[in-house]
């Protein structure tokens, strides 16, 4: 039996809407839900096999993107929320009741500074944007997923349409080389 990815993944990809304008995200506690509402679409949407990411239960990867931080406000029961690790790069903000990461956001300079990192599964509303890529699909060996099942898992993401990376896509290997050479004066910061 193949191992599930992530419900989103396991039985082929559902395509967003690129007018959608965003809605909330819930937490998954019974009552007194964490609401975080986003005023924009996410972007970037990608299966992350990195082991801080929130992932729903048996799923081996999480499904995360990004919006803009200005996108993102705490729209019910803020006091639920705590850093998971305060000394990350990204300050997942996590509900102390049910543990679902609501987002992340990034305070140190860091070419993603200024994105939130969000699960828009977490959200009622249709038309987010569908996962693009599969990163850091390597990763999950270093949680205990068996080496030799990692053909049947690239493969699976390759029959839904997604390209596997361990690390992030081209797109954004480039904007964190590019942020990393103008920060050493080797690219113009106009670029």
């Amino acid at each position: 039996m193949a191992p599930s990815l992530h419900p989103l993944i396991d039985n082929g990809l559902t395509k967003g809407s690129p007018n959608f304008s965003g809605g909330s995200l819930h937490c998954k506690c019974a009552s007194d839900r964490v609401t975080v509402t986003l005023s924009s679409n996410i972007a970037h949407n990608h299966a992350c096999g990195c082991s801080k990411c929130w992932k729903p239960s048996g799923a081996l990867f999480s499904v995360v993107g990004v919006v803009p931080r200005t996108a993102v406000s705490v729209t019910a029961h803020p006091e639920k929320l705590h850093i998971v690790d305060p000394e990350a790069v990204i300050l997942r903000n996590a509900c102390k009741g049910c543990g679902v990461h609501m987002f992340g956001r990034i305070e140190k300079e860091h070419p993603f500074k200024g994105l939130d990192f969000v699960h828009a599964e977490l959200s009622n509303e249709q038309g987010w944007q569908e996962p693009q890529f599969a990163g850091f699909v390597s990763s999950i060996i270093e949680q205990g997923f068996n080496p030799s099942g990692m053909d049947e898992v690239r493969a699976k993401f390759e029959s839904v349409g997604l390209q596997c990376y361990d690390a992030l896509s081209p797109v954004l290997m480039d904007l964190i080389a590019t942020f990393a050479a103008k920060k050493a004066g080797k690219l113009p910061a106009h670029l």
